[in-house]
């Protein structure tokens, strides 16, 4: 394990096993790497596996400032810089997925071997033209209604929110490391990050995006309708996209040997 130092100064942490060509993995909102760990061995067979946890999670720094996506994804540039990766492949799961949407609006995708997004529809409020919504953050309302729960018992949201993200069951071991990691995330943070992340409409930059791209879709997400994840596969210029029959929105935890198959397949051959 590591830490790295963004332009500001934040110190985001992040671990790494394997060797090989990198493969840096970006959680989603209020999580961790740590939620990666059952995929980790299998995937650190075939490469370099890297998991962030982003400012405010996990185990990096918790400013006070900082809590935009693009903020977030600056912290990733600053990460890929620090340890001078060439040709990554970046992973991004839920939150994930904008912070790597914004790195390639900002930084463009010449650093970069391929890109593997996780079940993230490209705009989480509804709209006249948009119907794919969040199922519970789907408006400004119920962002404050959201806000709210969260600043009143963030244990609940999490606990409430880990029986939401997965179909299976975890072990009572990853069931209190993960109920742990949430922890690590200060209500404000998560409300800040939200606040800024749920408003966002990428549908405009995902056509125009030039790099290999690996699109993951859960059909029994109970987070997204899986139709706007896969919006995201049917729009980004010859992208692949996986569909995951038995998974909710953590489909490497329902389906992990499928995903690291997956996975491992497409950082070995993007262009295949």
């Amino acid at each position: 394990m590591g830490y790295v130092r963004a332009n500001d100064g934040t110190r985001l942490h992040y671990e790494e096993s394997g060797s090989g060509p990198p493969l840096v993995m970006i959680h989603g909102w209020t999580f961790s790497g740590r939620f990666f760990d059952r995929n980790i061995p299998a995937l650190s067979e075939h490469a370099r596996v890297i998991t962030l946890d982003l400012r405010g999670h996990g185990d990096s720094d918790k400013p006070e400032h900082g809590y935009r996506i693009a903020r977030l994804a600056k912290d990733l540039h600053d990460l890929l810089t620090a340890l001078q990766l060439e040709r990554p492949t970046v992973l991004g799961w839920s939150l994930g997925c904008p912070v790597i949407w914004s790195y390639l609006e900002l930084f463009g995708s010449d650093r970069l071997a391929g890109a593997v997004f996780v079940e993230q529809t490209p705009r989480q409020y509804y709209a006249v033209d948009w119907k794919y919504a969040h199922n519970a953050c789907f408006d400004d309302a119920a962002l404050a209604a959201l806000q709210a729960q969260v600043s009143a018992d963030p244990a609940g949201q999490d606990r409430q929110q880990l029986a939401t993200i997965m179909r299976t069951e975890p072990t009572a071991e990853e069931r209190a490391t993960f109920l742990g990691e949430m922890a690590k995330c200060p209500p404000p943070v998560r409300n800040a990050v939200m606040a800024d992340h749920t408003r966002a409409d990428w549908r405009d930059l995902l056509p125009t995006l030039d790099l290999p791209t690996l699109v993951l879709v859960a059909r029994q997400d109970k987070v997204f309708d899986w139709r706007g994840p896969a919006w995201v596969g049917e729009h980004v210029p010859r992208a692949r996209t996986e569909f995951f029959d038995n998974s909710s929105h953590a489909l490497f935890l329902d389906e992990p040997e499928k995903f690291d198959q997956v996975v491992a397949d497409f950082v070995a051959h993007p262009r295949a």
